[in-house]
């Protein structure tokens, strides 16, 4: 199966992802890398994936191929057309926080956002029209910057297809999907367009009645070195949302395990975005630039603490965010030599502006109430970023840079004491060395310093806008991390490529806007060490093993009596499939991913429990182009949770400080999913 080529220079592009999937009805393949998106991995942890790959997996949401990347996880605690909870290196990284993510060149990670910091909803992603993902984890490579401390992931779309393709899937819970995918010449390029509609149920009380629509239109031209491409993309659901609930509900009998305790809990979403990319090469290096514009929009409603703060009409709240963001990249790989040796040097510029309304407000079965804020921001950010790589010899190669951030916002709040304006900067070194290869054995050794930002409202606010007396702190706006990693890859076996990696990742100490409240909440340093052990085994043309282990040790770096553990950092973290097939005939998969306990307060007295789930996939592909492949989600009907947190709720009757519980979102039961898939 060919894939895509990870280049040992930034300057050779990646070729045409043109291999069918070994484990897909609806992927097809095609050329992808037009303008050249991707870059050089040069980490024991970093890499590049195949769209053949990540659609060989068979998940439940759009966000959850990306568990194809090695220790990621990728879950949801609420109705299905929210953004996604993700797990990494010991992290509970909430919607994005701290891990950037790309989709063709776009940041997909929303700051000062209504619901959560780096909120980074994935929703509008079309598996089957990914090209290739890159991943780097840690903040050891120039070209990530925000949200980038525990890892980034870039996911680029395909220019031109192999096949156009038209498909349509029904499944348990009122599951419906179909997709349409084509490609054509149209003048000395091409025109590729895709379009998709989904409905989902899913096991809950309260159904989710998801609605979704989603397309895409793109125009490309040339090679992955000289040629450009523009894209146009829309999308937009709603639905209701099942939230996590507290155990003590489900136990004394109010409500089942897929019930809710505030059935009008859900909200809407929009994301429009025009975009473009091109690339030129010449005898001195190869000059890249890309831009974009978004609008965005979402309204959500949620109740997590049910009657806590308002036994009469409950607290449920409404987040909204409107925003247009635009920016870009310019980059120039520069080629040459020193002292005769082989050298790149590539500069870049990233700039982006973020128009912001934002609100909370006070709802009872999405009424309005009250307002507790309705901010205006402006936001705006620059980088530059500079790295050397030189090849020392057959053995050796380096890399040394840095990146310089600067940031500002104006905030206009509808509580004047808490308006303002703030101005943040921050250089950051990245290192990174590579040894050999000796007997199909290359030895990394990365060294880097990173950051995220903070809501520019907790940047400037002085009072509690639900409670103007009182006074809070305000927010660092940029909060700095220092990573270190040292690994080694192994080829000796044919057909096997063995990782393993050693990481420390350092927080500071920060302040955290809580976008359900509009408050700010301090945190405590953070050290983050763990070792991961991955390894992909192509026993035969038709035949791949994969399984991936990650063991995170996090810990508060200070002292305090509460304790030292981090909630919902995740210890364990491991994965095993297999995937068979070769073009036509039969192909099937079945992947077992593990998410493993983590403390829920401080001092570890209250933990999760583990969920391991086994998804698979059977398919049959006939030689006129049909195929028909059959998903069987949580295969042993695990009674296991997506996410649990604890924290105070009170329930009607109980005492009004109410009662600290875990509260759960389960895992929906054993589901079936039939594809039927043309390809022309």
């Amino acid at each position: 199966m060919d894939e895509i080529e990870v280049a040992a220079e930034p300057a050779r592009p990646t070729r045409p992802a043109t291999a069918p999937a070994a484990a897909s009805a609806g992927y097809v393949g095609g050329v992808t890398g037009i303008g050249g998106g991707l870059r050089t991995v040069e980490a024991a942890s970093a890499g590049i994936l195949t769209g053949a790959q990540i659609n060989s997996l068979p998940v439940t949401r759009p966000g959850e191929v990306l568990e194809a990347v090695p220790g990621l996880i990728v879950t949801q605690h609420s109705g299905e057309g929210k953004a996604n909870q993700f797990f990494l290196r010991g992290f509970n990284l909430d919607h994005g926080t701290d891990i950037a993510l790309h989709v063709d060149g776009m940041p997909v990670n929303m700051r000062t956002h209504a619901h959560g910091q780096g909120y980074a909803d994935l929703n509008f992603l079309i598996p089957e029209l990914v090209g290739a993902v890159e991943y780097h984890k840690g903040p050891y490579f120039v070209r990530d910057g925000d949200f980038a401390s525990a890892g980034s992931v870039r996911i680029d779309y395909l220019d031109r297809l192999d096949r156009n393709v038209a498909l349509t899937t029904l499944g348990s819970f009122g599951y419906k999907r179909a997709l349409s995918m084509a490609s054509a010449a149209l003048g000395q390029g091409s025109l590729l367009a895709a379009g998709e509609a989904q409905v989902y149920d899913g096991p809950w009380d309260v159904p989710d009645r998801l609605g979704k629509l989603n397309g895409v239109l793109r125009y490309s031209q040339g090679t992955a070195l000289d040629g450009f491409a523009v894209t146009g993309m829309a999308y937009w659901a709603r639905w209701n949302a099942t939230n996590q609930i507290p155990e003590r509900a489900v136990a004394e009998g109010i409500i089942g395990r897929y019930g809710t305790l505030d059935p009008t809990d859900g909200g809407d979403t929009g994301r429009f975005s025009l975009s473009g990319r091109w690339s030129r090469s010449d005898a001195g290096g190869i000059t890249r630039a890309s831009a974009y514009v978004i609008r965005y929009q979402m309204n959500l409603f949620n109740n997590f603490t049910y009657w806590l703060n308002d036994p009469v009409a409950g607290d449920q709240f409404h987040q909204r965010d409107a925003r247009v963001l635009g920016g870009g990249e310019v980059s120039r790989v520069i080629q040459g030599d020193l002292f005769g040796l082989p050298m790149e040097n590539e500069v870049g510029v990233q700039t982006r502006t973020d128009d912001i309304r934002v609100g909370l407000f006070n709802t009872a079965a999405r009424r309005y109430r009250a307002t507790v804020l309705d901010d205006r921001v402006l936001e705006a950010s620059a980088a530059f970023y500079y790295e050397n790589r030189v090849r020392w010899s057959d053995w050796l190669r380096t890399s040394v840079g840095f990146r310089a951030d600067g940031y500002g916002a104006d905030v206009r709040s509808d509580t004047p004491a808490n308006s303002g304006r703030a101005r943040d900067g921050i250089v950051n070194p990245k290192l990174g060395l590579v040894l050999g290869p000796w007997r199909e054995t290359e030895l990394y050794a990365n060294y880097g310093g990173g950051f995220h930002s903070n809501d520019a409202r907790g940047v400037t606010a002085t009072v509690d806008p639900a409670s103007p007396l009182f006074t809070i702190s305000r927010s660092p706006f940029l909060v700095p991390s220092t990573g270190y990693e040292v690994g080694l890859r192994n080829r000796s076996v044919a057909g096997l490529e063995t990782a393993v990696a050693l990481f420390r990742l350092d927080f500071a100490s920060e302040n955290l806007f809580q976008g359900d409240t509009g408050t700010t909440e301090p945190s405590r340093p953070t050290r983050r060490f763990g070792i991961e052990w991955t390894n992909r085994y192509a026993v035969a043309p038709w035949l791949t093993l994969e399984a991936d282990l990650t063991v995170t040790n996090a810990r508060f770096a200070d002292r305090d009596p509460v304790g030292n553990r981090v909630p919902e950092a995740p210890t364990t973290i491991a994965s095993a499939a297999i995937t068979f097939g070769e073009g036509q005939g039969w192909f099937g998969s079945m992947r077992l991913r593990y998410f493993g306990p983590r403390p829920l307060i401080e001092d570890n007295a209250v933990r999760s429990r583990p969920t391991a789930l086994l998804n698979g996939r059977i398919g049959y592909a006939f030689d006129n182009g049909v195929s028909l492949a059959l998903d069987v989600l949580n295969l042993t009907n695990a009674r296991a949770d997506q996410i649990t947190y604890y924290y105070v709720s009170r329930l009607p009757g109980e005492d009004a400080g109410g009662v600290a519980d875990r509260h759960f979102h389960p895992v929906e039961p054993t589901a079936f999913r039939l594809t039927l898939a043309g390809r022309f």
